[in-house]
């Protein structure tokens, strides 16, 4: 018998089962890894006793695949997948992408716009009376009213647009766990209004926090306002939001889970594999992954362009050692195992094992524990994951285990000898970083450090890998087009990476996506406190990417053009000149 969960009818009559208690639809092709959201949801359920199911990828023009396993005792679980479709279809420049990396062979085209709407009321329409509940990085991040960058429009909250029944927001399994329950139990689905890590429709409640009604006139100052009282007191107060004749119910979040529960989750047993049913053609995410491990969830860096925060929050929940361990003896058992384990990490690899020393971080308004300075009340030391690396490292089968998932440079700072760890064992070649940019203007809009920081650990691992003859380097992560910057910024970043011969080959153009800080400035084009800022929009993004590309012979045009239309021809010889 397979170990994957049941896809079709004849994998239900093998294990003589006539109806499943519930099913999940993604939007992603189906692989039982840890590192995909759908998959980690549904072994959960399957742990807690339920029969549950996956329907991936379904042709959503036809009804047939939604049928194929029938009708669920309790309720359909329905996530777009690991991304927002939106993001995953469409480029910055919204361009259609041609190649989805998580689909089978690459191809795009396996998902709707919108999946997570479109699947419910395709479910809606032909399993009646059946409850719908939403999950997954779409439906967490769009939950309230938000700025929809493909549409250049406010739209509602999608659980109105989608019509299910309840919305399930960040790391869900608590949650999911006690809708299964409270279903099981009898308990109506329209009664459920008070479950931690969920939003849904209902009726006015007394001693809730109110937000502007949302309406077809909604302004950009109610939207600005909107933010703010919602970032204020979604933490620990219950949230309201008139539309029409309903109201937005939206919850505190749920309870992290606890280290134990944490362990639990990642000793499922997943089969770490791709169903076979897409015979061997390869899905990128999950061969960028499979050996990978997710050691820790949250992050409390805070950064404005970010989801993470809004998503698995900031505090910080680690796995235990053994766990970790665990998992990487279930790895290094496969037979295609080479000897690597391609990234220890999480949101910021290093985060783990740190917390609040008040054990306040579920509840503190502080959006950023690193920004403008480091809370005093954060424990920034890397004792924990030291030791967590120093066992890895002695595993027999492990010949390298890397950190790819990039680190917060301003915390590695706090323990240089950590820094020399990680250049000593766990670089591949190339090391990732996040500085963003350079101009301290834009670095506080993005609630980032110091360039001067970035320089400084820069400085430091460079003088360790001398050290150890070892040729490595620094790979920075920029972003273009983000809100306060503009060329002169841009010029001033671009002639630091054309003296330093940096020559980034993947820029990321600041994509304006549900409910971060920085689509609020975008939209409003305004800071956080309300004063106007610069937006860049159109072809000056254009400008701005050619600028930090300045090596691309295509980009010639673009960067004269920027460079004459902010004052600077005496920059041309520079980046223009061969020499």
């Amino acid at each position: 018998m397979s170990n994957f969960l049941p896809v079709t009818k004849k994998d239900l009559e093998k294990r003589g089962w006539k109806q499943l208690d519930i099913i999940v639809v993604t939007g992603d092709a189906y692989v039982d890894h840890p590192s995909f959201g759908p998959a980690i949801i549904a072994r959960t359920l399957e742990a807690e006793g339920y029969k549950v199911g996956i329907i991936s990828q379904p042709d959503w023009k036809s009804d047939t695949d939604f049928k194929k396993l029938g009708r669920p005792e309790l309720f359909f679980g329905v996530s777009s997948g690991n991304m927002d479709s939106m993001v995953n279809h469409y480029t910055a420049r919204r361009k259609i992408r041609t190649n989805d990396a998580y689909s089978p062979g690459g191809k795009s085209g396996f998902r709707p716009n919108r999946a997570t709407i479109v699947y419910t009321q395709k479910l809606r329409s032909i399993f009646k009376g059946t409850p719908v509940i939403l999950g997954g990085i779409e439906a967490s991040m769009r939950r309230i009213p938000h700025f929809d960058y493909w549409s250049n429009k406010l739209r509602n909250s999608i659980i109105f647009d989608s019509r299910a029944d309840i919305l399930v927001y960040g790391m869900g399994e608590r949650t999911i766990k006690t809708i299964a329950s409270r279903l099981k139990k009898g308990e109506e689905i329209n009664t459920m209004h008070d479950i931690p890590g969920t939003v849904v429709m209902g009726d006015e409640l007394e001693n809730a926090v109110t937000l502007p009604e949302f309406t077809t006139e909604f302004s950009e100052q109610d939207f600005f306002n909107m933010h703010k009282i919602f970032r204020e007191n979604f933490q620990d107060k219950v949230l309201i939001q008139k539309f029409e004749k309903k109201y937005l119910i939206h919850n505190p979040p749920a309870k992290p889970l606890t280290t134990q529960e944490l362990d639990t989750v990642y000793n499922i047993k997943f089969t770490r594999k791709q169903h076979p049913d897409y015979n061997g053609k390869a899905i990128p995410a999950f061969e960028q992954i499979k050996n990978s491990i997710t050691v820790h969830r949250g992050c409390f860096g805070g950064c404005s362009f970010c989801a993470i925060g809004s998503h698995q929050g900031k505090t910080i929940r680690s796995r235990s050692i053994n766990s970790i361990i665990k998992e990487i003896e279930n790895i290094s058992s496969d037979k295609s195992f080479r000897g690597t384990i391609s990234d220890i990490g999480g949101p910021s690899a290093n985060m783990y094992g740190m917390n609040c020393r008040l054990e306040i971080s579920e509840t503190c308004k502080r959006t950023s524990c690193l920004y403008p300075v480091i809370c005093p009340q954060l424990d920034t030391s890397h004792i924990e994951q030291k030791k967590l690396l120093k066992e890895i490292r002695a595993s027999a089968k492990v010949k390298h285990a890397f950190i790819s998932s990039g680190i917060r440079f301003d915390l590695a700072l706090k323990d240089v000898d950590y820094i020399e760890i990680v250049a000593k064992y766990h670089t591949s070649g190339l090391l990732k970083l996040a500085p963003e940019h350079l101009s301290d203007e834009v670095l506080k809009l993005m609630h980032k450090p110091s360039f001067a920081l970035y320089e400084q650990f820069h400085e430091i691992f460079s003088e360790y890998c001398q050290k150890l003859g070892k040729k490595q380097f620094i790979v920075p992560y920029i972003i273009v087009g983000h809100p306060g910057s503009n060329l002169k910024d841009t010029i001033q970043l671009a002639v630091y990476l054309k003296k330093q011969d940096i020559k980034l080959k993947q820029i990321q153009q600041f994509t304006p996506t549900p409910m971060t800080e920085s689509t609020l400035m975008y939209y409003v084009e305004s800071d956080l406190n309300g004063q106007n800022i610069y937006v860049p929009k159109g072809r000056e993004v254009r400008l701005q990417k050619a600028l930090v590309q300045w090596f691309v012979p295509q980009n010639k045009k673009l960067i004269f053009e920027a460079l004459n239309k902010s004052g600077r021809k005496d920059l041309i010889g520079f980046f223009l000149n061969k020499n």
